[in-house]
């Protein structure tokens, strides 16, 4: 995997001009590394948009690389949800206008891929934020975000196209399959959050998220549930990416894992939900435009950054 990333890496380099390269490259240690963001507005780097179509066919691969089969399409429909909130002609039925094209995601290359250093590549804009730090000790995908604005089209050729639905049945299901009891455990509040709690802070608080309900106290029914759950979250990764998530979880103790719901349990209405280990965090918002607007977030308290894995690959070095 990291020999294909840097292939398919230094291929994309080779085809930049002089003002491309400036604007994609950036040093591997450089001041705002951990810096993110997943609110419209500009980011350095160099957009989908501002790359030729072959161009974009490689930055394409890259997402194809580090994410599974489900990861790339949910990847490509939170590209297509903002091609569709600002009307772009793309999304018109039947274009053959690339999906990318005219798009504000910034493609950032962090170090040299053809060194035997640490080195990255991320891809941010609105709703949308990979990022991929390999090592010779591995690759890590965290923070990972993905959004939707609408969740559900309300209007327009579109009009009943869904993005990132399974991310709220799943835990619906979960919820509802709670003994009542369960229920008083995992319902932490009436109201939900705004946002996420932990934002786009470089360093994920888990303090910052209620407890819930653990792992440990649900049947096995309950625990399928949850266990598709976070899978809908680190399942997005690529397979070698997320076994490696999946082993952290369960040697951590997957029964101290909890699951927190806030808002409504209605369909339709604002609602909030979070899981959270000693290793790693979820979170799911859906509160904003009358509950059709998701924010989701995955973080790895090991991870993030490739925290670990850098400090392994430093050791191994010194």
């Amino acid at each position: 995997m990291r020999d294909l990333l840097r292939d398919v890496t230094l291929e994309l380099l080779e085809t930049l001009d002089e003002a491309q390269s400036s604007a994609i490259r950036a040093p591997f240690d450089v001041d705002d590394r951990l810096e993110w963001t997943y609110l419209p507005g500009a980011r350095p780097g160099l957009t989908l948009g501002e790359m030729t179509a072959d161009q974009r066919v490689l930055a394409r691969r890259l997402i194809e690389i580090a994410c599974s089969e489900r990861g790339l399409t949910d990847a490509l429909g939170v590209i297509a949800a903002e091609g569709i909130r600002r009307n772009l002609p793309q999304l018109a039925p039947g274009s053959t206008v690339d999906l990318f094209e005219d798009q504000r995601y910034f493609l950032r290359i962090l170090g040299d891929p053809a060194g035997d250093e640490p080195w990255a590549w991320r891809l941010n804009g609105h709703h949308l934020a990979l990022h991929q730090t390999v090592t010779a000790a591995g690759v890590s995908i965290t923070p990972q975000f993905f959004g939707s604005e609408p969740t559900t089209v309300l209007e327009g050729p579109h009009t009943g196209r869904r993005f990132l639905a399974a991310e709220e049945w799943l835990a619906r299901d979960l919820l509802a399959a709670l003994e009542p009891a369960q229920r008083e455990l995992a319902i932490v509040s009436p109201d939900a959050p705004d946002d996420i709690l932990t934002r786009f802070d470089p360093v994920a608080d888990p303090g910052l998220l209620h407890k819930g309900l653990p792992y440990g106290e649900l049947d096995p029914r309950q625990r399928d549930l949850f266990t598709r759950l976070v899978d809908q979250y680190v399942g997005r990764a690529a397979e070698p990416i997320a076994q490696r998530a999946w082993h952290d979880i369960t040697d951590a103790g997957i029964e101290q894992l909890t699951f927190a719901w806030a808002g409504s349990p209605k369909p339709g209405e604002g609602h909030y939900y979070s899981i959270a280990g000693p290793t790693f965090l979820l979170e799911y918002d859906n509160t904003q435009d009358e509950g059709n607007h998701i924010h989701s977030v995955w973080r790895d308290l090991r991870n993030d950054w490739a925290h670990d894995l850098l400090a392994a690959h430093y050791a191994a070095h010194s």
